[in-house]
């Protein structure tokens, strides 16, 4: 379930048209689960 919550949270950006990739949303945790470098970093559980 937590899965879920997270890609909910990561696709809202997409879902508005503000970008086509989740990993392409600046403030978004998607672009360390890409391995992309981010503004910030996400401990992983």
């Amino acid at each position: 379930m937590l899965n879920q919550k997270v890609d909910y949270i990561h696709f809202n950006p997409v879902k508005r048209g503000l970008v086509l990739e989740p990993e392409d949303w600046l403030y978004s945790s998607a672009g360390n689960f890409a391995n992309r470098e981010t503004v910030f970093e996400v401990d992983e559980i």
